[in-house]
């Protein structure tokens, strides 16, 4: 059946069923170089995409599937788009992994590998991948029900190229709830157990399984902590070792009720006993006043979720998000594709003066991109002597790296500015007064397609004394992401000019600013 043929019956509430048979045989075409494209970041070579989806690596490859709708730049009938990646830089398309059927839209998930074969899916005494995914039936939702979203699997036995879904779907029938979502889904080595963690209106639902066909509720977490002033999405559990031992972290996305508005990415820290998730106190207090913990104080970075069956061997927590936000994410000026990924990101724990707190930092991977031949470095300590510095570049800062170090001011404000001859321009930086990093997009482009694309410059708080300031960015034709401090702070922020940024200066509002480092590298494209 072809796409079109698909997107008719949709439009005309009929879901029909799809075999494996029936699924798209090839890729679309895309040149990538679109205005505004980004370059060494993932995005779908034509359509709309959201979330990422069904997460898994497997024999040398990291599987990446995301929301998609193939036949128009808006949301609309969700599938599973696919692709893979060797080295989490260079990216190649697949044919669609997951299509709408008659139980519903392909609504976002996970993937992971079942080793033991607990599934009994797996032939050939090779494991299979399954992937457990909502079901939305849109043709429920409109007649008036509330139970229109359920849980569905699917299994893969040729390295996640082909998918068969399970014909006793679903497996998690919903309980007359609305906003019944999002499985993300574990094993638990210590109690030998399947974990799904579910988004579910105002709070997140554990539940277990041996064999991810038979699932029990377990416990529910989250009604009275945090920040709800969204609904709750895209759940992630999962383990990270810290020297007093293994932690747990539960990423909770939430739209709206992000820091700076609309979309974003909270998280807590506690304990995992088989059932359930057990803040931790420290955490407790926090949150009760501070209303979240953010991993990301950008406007741009949703419903991220982290990769299962990463090797022990490399025992690397790694996530990636949807590089937008709900507010102006179908109004943004792209016309054949919609939305891209952000970098991928380490995750860990540090611990502070107030507890344990999630790091971000970009993955190693993505220094093979930086061109040795285009770069800068400083080779000593430089004191400005005027309130703007352009380092002389040999290449344009449009698709660059960079990193400096600079003594903390006395009160003023520095800022990285990228330009071009069109006279806008985006800024980002540390404001020593307010103790805060900032990223200001009022000047860098369009943004009359959505009244909330700029209300204000984002700002986000710094969480350590030191006396210099490290700032770790990426830019990417229309996209900023910030490491500050060694990924205590993140930050990341889209954006739209006219014509690609060609200048980059250091303004200081301080005369005698004293940069202690700074290198800069031009990227490779990745596609």
């Amino acid at each position: 059946m072809s796409v079109k043929a698909i997107v008719t019956y949709l439009s005309l509430g009929i879901l029909p069923i799809f075999s494996v048979e029936a699924q798209q045989a090839t890729v679309p075409q895309s040149k990538y170089d679109e205005s505004h494209r980004l370059q060494y970041h993932f995005s779908p070579p034509k359509g709309w995409m959201n979330d990422p989806n069904g997460m898994v690596y497997y024999q040398g490859e990291y599987h990446l599937f995301y929301q998609h709708y193939p036949n128009k730049s808006i949301w609309g009938p969700m599938h599973w788009g696919h692709a893979i990646s060797t080295n989490l830089t260079h990216w190649k398309n697949l044919p669609i992994g997951l299509y709408p059927d008659s139980l519903g839209y392909i609504f976002s998930g996970s993937a992971v590998v079942d080793w033991k074969n607990t599934s009994g899916f797996g032939k050939n005494n090779k494991p299979p991948l399954v992937a457990m995914f909502t079901y939305h039936n849109m043709v429920a939702e409109k007649a008036g029900a509330i139970d229109y979203q359920t849980q569905g699997i699917a299994y893969s036995n040729d390295n996640g190229r082909t998918w068969t879904k399970y014909d006793q779907n679903p497996v998690i029938k919903n309980p007359n709830i609305r906003d019944f979502r999002d499985p993300k889904l574990s094993w638990d080595e210590q109690h030998q157990q399947w974990v799904v963690t579910l988004a579910v209106q105002d709070h997140a639902e554990i539940w277990t399984s041996k064999n991810l066909k038979d699932w029990q509720f377990a416990s529910s977490f989250g009604k009275q902590w945090g920040n709800h002033g969204g609904v709750w999405e895209c759940p992630d559990l999962f383990q990270l070792s810290t020297p007093e031992g293994k932690k747990w972290v539960l990423i909770i996305n939430i739209n709206p009720g992000a820091p700076n508005g609309g979309s974003g990415a909270q998280y807590f820290i506690g304990d995992f006993d088989g059932k359930n998730f057990i803040l931790d106190e420290d955490v407790k207090t926090y949150v009760q006043h501070e209303k979240g913990l953010w991993m990301d104080y950008g406007r741009d970075n949703y419903a991220g979720v982290t990769w299962s069956d990463i090797p022990q061997k490399d025992g690397r927590r790694i996530l990636i998000g949807w590089m937008s936000n709900w507010q102006y994410a179908q109004k943004v000026p792209t016309e054949n594709w919609r939305s891209a990924a952000t970098l991928p990101r380490v995750l860990s724990l540090q611990k502070t003066t107030q507890g344990y707190r999630l790091i971000s930092e970009p993955v190693k991977e993505l220094k093979g991109l930086r061109v040795p031949q285009k770069s800068f470095v400083l080779s000593q300590t430089k004191t400005l002597t005027t309130e703007s510095w352009t380092p002389k570049l040999n290449f344009k800062p449009t698709l660059s790296e960079l990193e400096i170090e600079f003594e903390k001011p006395r009160s003023g404000k520095v800022s990285l500015v990228f330009s071009n001859t069109k006279g806008e321009k985006y800024s980002i930086g540390y404001d020593s007064q307010s103790n805060q990093f900032f990223s200001d997009r009022s000047q860098a482009g369009d943004h009359s397609f959505s009244k909330e694309f700029f209300e204000k410059v984002d700002i986000a708080p710094r969480f350590t004394e030191s006396n210099t300031v490290k700032l770790h960015l990426f830019v990417d034709v229309a996209s900023a992401e910030l490491f500050a401090d060694n990924g205590k702070t993140v930050m990341t922020d889209i954006f739209f000019p006219s014509e690609n940024f060609s200048q980059f200066s250091i303004q200081s509002t301080e005369v005698g600013l004293k940069v202690k480092n700074l290198k800069i590298w031009a990227l490779k494209k990745s596609w």
